[in-house]
């Protein structure tokens, strides 16, 4: 593959006939043609409108081609900020003046909270306008004001191509600017991992105001020349109609969604058998290693677990393809990024010694935005800390111990969140287990666990406590089990471990 620093150079790898954008529905797909057109017209009406290299420009559209479409079209001259559809008013302005957008592109017809934030804030509004007859995605944009860009014309590879922030749980979240290098780098790491070639199409059901959906399901599909086949957004009704339909090569998705498609995986065996998958693609979040067997049994390919994180473009470890070993629990190998394990006094540290997860590499971001406190805590010796906790096995596969912050501390032992899940998940009731820490008046801390039961069994806490306690060492037994119908997500639908005693009533 050619190396690509730039969105725009990072288009030329289609045919020009091939199909790059797809959506459901029937509609024509946009072509590599009609996407390198379409990011001309739209650099050019975005600098007609005074909005150029650097300028951000604020995104809240709705999952599907379009979105898509104007994430790539726009970051090929200016700067993305693509914000959750789903933020309330008051969040919209908290993230359109922090990011000082230029700009906010809304899609025509849509009302969200986002128009009165930033006409509120004197943000000029610029409105998306699909083209349904020129394929899946294309589109035009009107209004906003008119002006002379200070650097006009296709992005270079140094300018930031994707702000995002980052999820903080309580402090204020960081702005990670992403340049051009960052993401196309990204882009070609992942298309590289999965060895994608043109006649391959990828389901996203990511949404795509994450750096998952963002990266792994469109930009690396794009950088392969093949398709990305865009949804409205994850829907486990219609998620086996659309792989009945648009016989996609690959899907890739975070854990719960794995889990919910693996939950009506069984009413659906002939579409699973009439439109195989080369394989599939987990990442965002750790997969226990029983949802990774069982998929990998149902769909009948291999599933391929990734290990990523805004700061990195997404992507810095996978498990690899067939015939090398994919191992379950593991996050796989260093795939992109330099990847070490790094001692409390900055040393680098050996196969099977724990420490904290390090990164460098084209890919990761030269840092946080204005927050030299955050840098000097995220940056040592020239590597990115990542806040994991993990080690490398001896083949090479990095084992992760858990979030640093998400360690529990119960009196002077140290639980990892990550195994008790684990360990949970292996007991044939549970359909999922997340493990998080309960404030306790003596220890500190104190090891809880919420869990969801598979359709139709039942299970007692005390039955699970015994089950436990046969593969984990006393203190490690959560103390308080929880049974829920659903387990509180985030935006992402990242399970959210952090503050869940507080959002069950569990308090010291």
């Amino acid at each position: 593959m050619a190396a690509t620093r730039t969105i725009a150079e990072l288009l030329k790898q289609g045919q020009a006939e091939a199909a790059a954008i797809r959506a459901p529905e029937g509609r024509a797909p946009l072509t590599y043609a009609g996407l390198r057109g379409l990011a001309e017209a739209t650099v050019a009406a975005l600098n007609a409108r005074g909005i150029g290299r650097g300028d951000r420009v604020a995104m809240v559209l709705p999952n599907g081609p379009e979105m898509a479409a104007a994430f790539v079209a726009v970051a090929a001259g200016a700067t993305t900020a693509p914000l959750n559809p789903a933020y309330r008013g008051e969040e919209f302005e908290f993230y359109i003046e922090d990011l000082k957008a230029k700009a906010l592109i809304v899609q025509q017809g849509n009302e969200t909270p986002a128009r009165a934030a930033a006409a509120k804030l004197g943000v000029p509004i610029i409105e998306l306008v699909p083209d349904a007859a020129a394929g899946a995605g294309a589109f035009t944009l009107e209004g906003g004001p008119s002006g002379t860009a200070s650097s006009p014309g296709m992005a270079e590879a140094e300018d930031v191509a994707l702000v995002l922030h980052t999820s903080g749980t309580t402090a204020r979240p960081k702005i990670v600017p992403l340049t051009q290098t960052n993401i196309t780098a990204s882009a070609r790491n992942i298309a590289e991992t999965l060895a994608l070639t043109p006649s391959d199409a990828c389901l996203n059901v990511m949404p795509l105001f994450h750096i998952h959906g963002l990266i792994a399901a469109t930009l690396s599909s794009l950088s392969a020349g093949s398709a990305v086949i865009c949804t409205p957004g994850f829907n486990a009704l219609k998620f086996f109609g659309w792989l009945d339909a648009e016989r996609p090569s690959w899907y890739t998705a975070v854990p719960t969604m794995h889990q919910t498609i693996l939950a009506r995986a069984e009413r659906n065996k002939e579409i699973i058998a009439r439109a195989p998958l080369r394989f599939l693609r987990s990442s965002s979040a750790s997969l226990p290693a029983q949802a990774m067997k069982d998929l990998a049994s149902v769909f009948n390919a291999p599933v391929i677990e990734a290990y990523g994180m805004t700061e990195a473009s997404h992507q810095m470890c996978s498990n690899p393809l067939p015939p090398r070993a994919q191992k379950p629990g593991l996050v796989g190998l260093p795939a992109g990024p330099e990847v070490a394990i790094m001692a409390d006094d900055g040393s680098i540290l050996a196969k099977g010694e724990i420490g904290e997860v390090v990164i460098r590499g084209p890919n990761v971001t030269k840092g946080y935005e204005a927050n030299p406190e955050a840098n000097a805590k995220a940056f040592t010796n020239g590597w990115f800390r990542t806040g994991d906790q993990g080690m490398f096995d001896e083949d090479g596969y990095l084992l992760l111990t858990g979030r640093l912050k998400e360690l529990i501390k119960r009196g002077g032992e140290q639980v990892s969140p990550l195994e008790v899940d684990g360990v949970l998940s292996e007991h044939p009731a549970v359909a999922q287990a997340l493990t998080f820490s309960i404030p306790h008046a003596m220890l500190g801390e104190e090891v809880g666990a919420a869990v969801v039961l598979r359709e139709g069994m039942e299970l007692t806490e005390r039955e699970l406590r015994d089950f436990a306690a046969k593969h984990l060492a006393d203190f490690k037994v959560p103390r308080k089990v929880v049974f829920l119908a659903e387990i509180p997500k985030g935006a992402t639908g990242k399970l959210m471990r952090i503050g869940l005693a507080e959002k069950l009533g569990l308090t010291a």
